[in-house]
């Protein structure tokens, strides 16, 4: 209970902390929103009334304060550009993208693990070296990359779907998971590769451990120890590194939704970021530091499932 006490007000001060740094970053940035919304020609005495409309007349410290409350309790301001709550904005858009991590995180743990078993088991030398010969390839490839090679190959040659021809999920569920499926692999293929190489080395390592010994001279089969014995320690850090990639493959969707042209919030924080449209923008730099340590927070619990030894210290 201490443990999870301690790692709760970790969080709670991380959160904290990225919020004032988002804040304070976009207080700084060159460009003034009035001149995006006013255009050049806008004379200073109706920039100024338009800055105190939007309240950024005020003292830096206390627009955050106001802004942090209001977001605490839902709300998120209101867009500069498109005059309307930032919330309805992003209740429109997170969806898709949060659905679209989803796919691409459990892609990468259900194809990963046993992949990473049947390289590290010893079994077969030629699966071991397919694989992390695989491995190096691949890993080295960007999403956004692999995402081109998915639109230029299922698109353009085969002809399987239509780049662009995005089905929302309020349509259809499955006409959406399905145009998710080529968007999903190629944010996961890279992960893949590297989660699979993280379990190799460490099911090697610990195969070469004194309980390991012990076990083979008791009898049990090679089977047996791994799944017994060994995984449940090689898996550990390979926890740790499932964490990171599930924060990173929020910022992978990002950037993978620009090649596909699939509406999540990728366009809106570019053309936030380009508009400075600082509310909206704000919003979703603190929603992905949320999502980031909010999945570091739920993967130290699951340290403590895993490893005993941790709740001890």
């Amino acid at each position: 209970m201490k443990y999870a006490a301690k790692k709760i007000l970790t969080l709670i001060i991380t959160l904290f902390i990225v919020s004032l740094l988002a804040f304070l970053a976009f207080q700084v940035i060159p460009g003034d929103p009035t001149t995006k919304i006013l255009g050049t020609e806008a004379t200073a005495e109706a920039k100024e009334a338009l800055r105190a409309q939007l309240g950024l007349d005020r003292p830096v410290l206390v627009r955050y304060w106001d802004w942090m409350t209001d977001f605490l309790r839902g709300d998120m301001g209101e867009s500069y550009s498109y005059r309307m709550p930032v919330a309805e904005m992003l209740a429109d858009k997170l969806p898709t993208t949060f659905l679209l991590t989803a796919m691409s995180f459990v892609i990468t743990v259900v194809l990963s693990i046993p992949l990473g078993i049947l390289a590290g088991s010893g079994k077969s030398k030629l699966m071991d070296l397919l694989i992390t010969s695989l491995d190096q390839v691949v890993m080295s490839i960007p999403p956004f990359f692999i995402g081109i090679l998915a639109c230029y190959i299922f698109g353009n040659i085969l002809a399987v779907f239509v780049p662009g021809n995005f089905v929302p999920y309020t349509e259809s569920w499955a006409g959406c998971l399905a145009y998710l499926i080529l968007p999903a692999f190629s944010i996961a293929i890279p992960r893949i590769a590297m989660t699979v190489k993280m379990l190799r080395s460490s099911i090697l390592a610990q195969r070469e451990q004194d309980y390991v010994r012990t076990a083979r001279s008791r009898g049990n089969s090679r089977w047996v120890r791994l799944v017994r014995h060994i995984l449940k320690n090689a898996l550990i850090p390979v926890i740790t590194f499932l964490a990171v990639s599930a924060a990173e493959i929020m910022t992978g969707s990002i950037i993978v939704e620009q090649v596909f042209t699939i509406p999540g919030i990728s366009r809106l924080l570019m053309a936030s970021i380009a508009n400075r449209d600082f509310p909206v923008v704000q919003a979703i730099v603190v929603i992905l530091a949320a999502w980031i340590v909010i999945v570091n927070f739920v993967a130290d619990l699951l340290y403590q499932l895993v490893d005993p030894r941790i709740r001890l210290r």
